[in-house]
Protein backbone atom coordinates (compact mmCIF):
# COMPACT_ATOMS: atom_id res chain seq x y z
CA UNK A 1 0.00 0.00 0.00
CA UNK A 2 1.56 3.71 -0.62
CA UNK A 3 1.54 6.31 1.65
CA UNK A 4 -0.69 8.88 0.93
CA UNK A 5 -0.21 12.25 -0.55
CA UNK A 6 0.47 14.88 1.87
CA UNK A 7 -2.10 17.50 3.17
CA UNK A 8 -0.60 20.94 2.57
CA UNK A 9 -0.77 23.42 5.76
CA UNK A 10 -2.79 26.20 3.49
CA UNK A 11 -5.30 22.92 2.88
CA UNK A 12 -5.52 22.59 6.83
CA UNK A 13 -6.13 26.06 7.43
CA UNK A 14 -8.63 26.55 4.96
CA UNK A 15 -10.27 23.41 5.82
CA UNK A 16 -10.48 25.04 9.49
CA UNK A 17 -11.61 27.59 8.43
CA UNK A 18 -14.69 26.35 7.10
CA UNK A 19 -15.12 23.75 9.78
CA UNK A 20 -15.24 27.13 12.01
CA UNK A 21 -17.82 28.99 9.35
CA UNK A 22 -20.26 25.80 9.77
CA UNK A 23 -19.55 25.36 13.75
CA UNK A 24 -20.85 29.46 14.01
CA UNK A 25 -24.29 28.32 12.16
CA UNK A 26 -25.03 25.96 15.89
CA UNK A 27 -25.20 29.19 17.08
CA UNK A 28 -27.48 31.31 15.22
CA UNK A 29 -30.11 32.93 16.66
CA UNK A 30 -33.59 32.68 14.32
CA UNK A 31 -35.93 35.28 13.99
CA UNK A 32 -38.90 34.04 16.06
CA UNK A 33 -37.61 31.24 17.79
CA UNK A 34 -38.64 30.68 21.17
CA UNK A 35 -35.88 28.83 22.77
CA UNK A 36 -32.28 30.12 23.41
CA UNK A 37 -29.27 28.37 21.87
CA UNK A 38 -28.15 26.10 24.83
CA UNK A 39 -32.24 25.22 25.39
CA UNK A 40 -32.51 23.79 22.12
CA UNK A 41 -29.28 21.55 22.14
CA UNK A 42 -30.56 20.17 25.19
CA UNK A 43 -34.09 19.68 24.45
CA UNK A 44 -33.01 18.53 20.87
CA UNK A 45 -31.00 15.56 22.84
CA UNK A 46 -34.06 15.23 25.06
CA UNK A 47 -36.85 14.78 22.52
CA UNK A 48 -34.89 12.57 19.90
CA UNK A 49 -33.20 10.72 21.96
CA UNK A 50 -35.26 10.43 25.12
CA UNK A 51 -34.59 11.05 29.12
CA UNK A 52 -30.80 11.58 29.90
CA UNK A 53 -28.72 12.22 32.90
CA UNK A 54 -26.89 15.49 33.34
CA UNK A 55 -23.65 13.41 32.76
CA UNK A 56 -24.79 11.97 29.69
CA UNK A 57 -25.91 15.45 28.30
CA UNK A 58 -22.55 17.12 29.03
CA UNK A 59 -21.05 13.93 27.38
CA UNK A 60 -23.28 14.64 24.22
CA UNK A 61 -23.08 18.14 23.75
CA UNK A 62 -19.26 18.42 25.41
CA UNK A 63 -19.79 20.64 27.74
CA UNK A 64 -18.82 20.76 31.60
CA UNK A 65 -21.56 18.94 33.63
CA UNK A 66 -21.63 22.14 35.69
CA UNK A 67 -22.45 24.32 32.55
CA UNK A 68 -25.02 21.63 31.88
CA UNK A 69 -26.37 21.66 35.17
CA UNK A 70 -27.12 25.43 35.19
CA UNK A 71 -28.44 25.44 31.82
CA UNK A 72 -30.80 22.06 32.61
CA UNK A 73 -31.68 24.05 35.73
CA UNK A 74 -33.13 27.47 33.42
CA UNK A 75 -34.74 25.17 31.17
CA UNK A 76 -36.61 23.28 34.33
CA UNK A 77 -37.35 27.07 35.76
CA UNK A 78 -38.97 27.79 32.20
CA UNK A 79 -40.77 24.37 32.20
CA UNK A 80 -38.87 22.73 29.43
CA UNK A 81 -37.64 19.69 31.20
CA UNK A 82 -37.91 18.01 34.45
CA UNK A 83 -36.22 15.79 36.39
CA UNK A 84 -37.79 12.23 36.71
CA UNK A 85 -36.88 9.01 38.60
CA UNK A 86 -35.53 6.11 36.29
CA UNK A 87 -36.44 3.03 37.22
CA UNK A 88 -33.22 1.51 38.94
CA UNK A 89 -31.05 3.88 38.51
CA UNK A 90 -29.35 6.05 41.46
CA UNK A 91 -29.02 8.91 39.02
CA UNK A 92 -32.18 10.84 38.33
CA UNK A 93 -33.04 12.06 34.19
CA UNK A 94 -34.07 14.80 32.75
CA UNK A 95 -37.12 14.71 30.30
CA UNK A 96 -38.76 16.92 28.15
CA UNK A 97 -42.14 18.68 29.14
CA UNK A 98 -44.85 18.88 26.89
CA UNK A 99 -43.88 22.43 26.68
CA UNK A 100 -40.20 21.68 26.30
CA UNK A 101 -41.14 19.46 23.07
CA UNK A 102 -43.67 21.99 21.60
CA UNK A 103 -40.63 24.89 21.60
CA UNK A 104 -38.13 22.42 20.35
CA UNK A 105 -40.02 21.27 17.35
CA UNK A 106 -40.79 24.44 16.50
CA UNK A 107 -37.91 25.70 16.52
CA UNK A 108 -36.28 22.90 14.82
CA UNK A 109 -38.66 23.91 12.05
CA UNK A 110 -37.22 27.37 11.27
CA UNK A 111 -33.36 25.85 11.37
CA UNK A 112 -34.77 22.99 9.08
CA UNK A 113 -36.47 25.79 6.89
CA UNK A 114 -32.43 27.46 6.46
CA UNK A 115 -31.07 24.11 5.92
CA UNK A 116 -33.78 23.21 2.92
CA UNK A 117 -33.07 26.39 1.66
CA UNK A 118 -29.23 26.45 1.49
CA UNK A 119 -29.37 22.46 0.39
CA UNK A 120 -32.21 23.65 -2.51
CA UNK A 121 -29.90 26.68 -3.47
CA UNK A 122 -26.72 23.82 -4.10
CA UNK A 123 -29.30 21.41 -5.56
CA UNK A 124 -30.24 17.97 -4.87
CA UNK A 125 -27.38 15.91 -6.59
CA UNK A 126 -24.94 18.19 -5.17
CA UNK A 127 -26.48 18.41 -1.53
CA UNK A 128 -26.20 14.72 -1.52
CA UNK A 129 -22.71 14.80 -2.23
CA UNK A 130 -21.92 17.26 0.07
CA UNK A 131 -23.52 14.91 2.94
CA UNK A 132 -21.60 12.18 1.63
CA UNK A 133 -18.59 13.69 1.47
CA UNK A 134 -19.16 15.22 5.01
CA UNK A 135 -19.78 11.53 6.31
CA UNK A 136 -16.57 9.94 4.76
CA UNK A 137 -14.97 13.77 6.52
CA UNK A 138 -16.34 12.41 10.08
CA UNK A 139 -15.35 8.68 9.31
CA UNK A 140 -11.66 9.84 8.85
CA UNK A 141 -11.80 11.95 11.27
CA UNK A 142 -12.63 9.19 13.75
CA UNK A 143 -10.51 6.86 12.38
CA UNK A 144 -7.18 9.34 12.19
CA UNK A 145 -8.52 9.56 16.14
CA UNK A 146 -7.95 5.94 16.60
CA UNK A 147 -4.86 5.89 15.38
CA UNK A 148 -3.57 8.97 17.28
CA UNK A 149 -4.96 7.01 20.48
CA UNK A 150 -7.48 10.03 21.41
CA UNK A 151 -10.90 10.03 22.06
CA UNK A 152 -13.06 11.34 18.94
CA UNK A 153 -16.16 12.08 21.08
Amino acid sequence: MTSPEPIDDALLRALGDELIRLNRRRMTTYADAVLDNSAFKILWLLVETGPMTLKEIAEHLQLEQSTINRQVNAAIDRGLAERVDAPGQAARHVQATPAGETGYRHDAELRAAVMREALADLGPGAAAGVIADLGRLNDAFDRAHTRAGSDPA
